[in-house]
């Protein structure tokens, strides 16, 4: 699974480290004490459908976050009029969207997954380079804060920094500028098989398909990954 020498690991972040099962409940809630009333399975289902169809209208390679000419704050507000569009309601205040968009920079609606501090601290120990590499808006080095995450991370690449997503070269080529190390001497951990695996892979790294809902990855949790990698000399 992996080729050594192996130097450095990059995680991707969302359905990797961290995830939101409370995603719909939080979209109700908040948008509820905004007057629009949306029970928590159909604001996810909403949602979700709302991604996919702003996923699908981005230019190839092109970030979501960056593109919007207001930014990571303007695609939301934008994004959450949508989801408001769709549940048939009228459109959200600015109070409403100001409280979504500010709610999940905060760790509450975010659940860490129960083994990744521990595997994170053992990589550490055993001399290895950990860096993250996200398709996300920039509001991701303060999430991972308040998730008590960065202390683990050497350097934080999200897409809207870069300017595109994966699976697209530049931003796994700006992680391996960030180590100053080549392309086989990294892997890369993440649960989609086009942006994380056959990205990393088209610029020379190494990866590892996580999948944590089905045998068909390589591992369903990041348990296992610290036996599989030695120590390295200090």
């Amino acid at each position: 699974m992996i080729v050594y020498p192996l130097r450095a690991i990059s995680f991707d972040v969302n359905g990797t480290l961290i995830h939101s099962p409370r995603l719909g409940e939080v979209y109700s809630e908040i948008l509820g004490r905004h007057g629009i009333e949306a029970e928590p399975g159909r604001a996810y289902q909403t949602v979700r459908r709302v991604w996919e169809e702003f996923s699908c209208s981005r230019q190839p390679g092109e970030d979501l976050f960056a593109s919007h000419p207001e930014g990571s704050r303007g695609f939301w507000y934008q994004f959450i009029e949508r989801v408001c569009q769709h549940l048939g309601s009228e459109p959200p205040s600015p109070f409403a969207k100001a409280e979504l968009f500010q709610c999940f920079m905060g760790a509450d609606p975010w659940d860490v997954y129960p083994e990744v501090p521990e595997v994170l601290a053992a990589l550490q120990g055993k001399g290895i380079r950990i860096v993250v590499v996200s398709n996300w808006d920039d509001r991701l080095p303060v999430l991972l804060e308040n998730l008590q995450l960065t202390r683990f991370f050497e350097s934080i690449v999200f897409s809207a920094g870069v300017g595109v997503e994966k699976p697209f070269p530049a931003i796994f080529r700006r992680v391996l500028e960030e180590l100053s190390l080549p392309p086989q001497e990294v892997v890369h951990i993440g649960d989609r098989l086009r942006e994380d695996v056959e990205g990393a892979r088209g610029v020379g790294m190494q990866s590892i398909h996580l999948t944590r809902d089905s045998d068909e990855g390589d591992l369903r949790d990041l348990r296992p990954l610290p036996d599989l990698i030695p120590d390295l000399p200090r």
